[in-house]
């Protein structure tokens, strides 16, 4: 079965494969999930590389959790990597996407075009190695999302603790997690905070 597994890949089945190993586009230049290389070996099954870790998997489920209790009634969170457009050869994969529910009254089995008002990222699950660092990574990725008209983009970054924010004309700010971040108007949240509520200690 190993020696089947890692059997050299016709051009066509590579071709398959690298379109589902594809995280994000930017200009039509795709960037793969991170670990990619270890499928076309092989090595690991798309499914690997693909699924989120288990700390990130937990901090996106307290913030939707947080989320659902005090979003007023006419925002909605959308999470599951969406698939979000940026412009017509340019898509980006999303954690957590807030959204007025009037905009997703008539959803579309496909990747969106409407532009989310909040997105909110946890690390990230690209392979990186056509950057020079993730927060190269991190500010095309916001300024990409800010340029197609999300009003705030808003990055925690589990490795070092720190939350990121981010408006179109305004300064980003980087700051330690525990910091209080607005996510609508009049709507905080607290990363730490609800970390200790479910006794979690990183």
């Amino acid at each position: 079965m190993g020696m089947a597994v890692k059997e050299k890949l016709s051009k066509e089945k590579r071709q398959e494969l690298l379109k589902v190993l594809t995280y994000e586009k930017v200009k039509g230049k795709p960037i793969y999930y991170r670990g990619y290389k270890k499928v076309l070996k092989g090595e690991l099954p798309p499914e690997a590389v693909m699924g989120s870790s288990e700390l990130q998997s937990l901090i996106i489920s307290l913030l939707l959790k947080y989320l659902f209790k005090v979003l007023p009634d006419e925002f909605t969170a959308l999470t599951n990597e969406l698939g979000f457009f940026t412009s017509s050869k340019s898509f980006r994969s999303l954690d957590i996407a807030i959204y007025r529910k009037e905009d997703m009254k008539e959803p579309q089995d496909k990747y969106t075009k409407r532009v989310p008002i909040v997105v909110i990222e946890i690390d990230t699950k690209a392979d990186l190695s056509k950057y020079s660092s993730f927060e190269e990574y991190m500010y095309e990725k916001t300024t990409d999302l800010l340029d197609a008209g999300v009003q705030r983009v808003i990055w925690y970054i589990t490795k070092v603790k720190k939350v990121f924010i981010a408006e179109a004309g305004k300064d980003w700010i980087t700051s330690d997690w525990d910091r209080e971040v607005e996510v609508l108007k009049g709507i905080k949240l607290n990363l730490k905070t609800l970390l200790n509520k479910e006794g979690v200690e990183i």
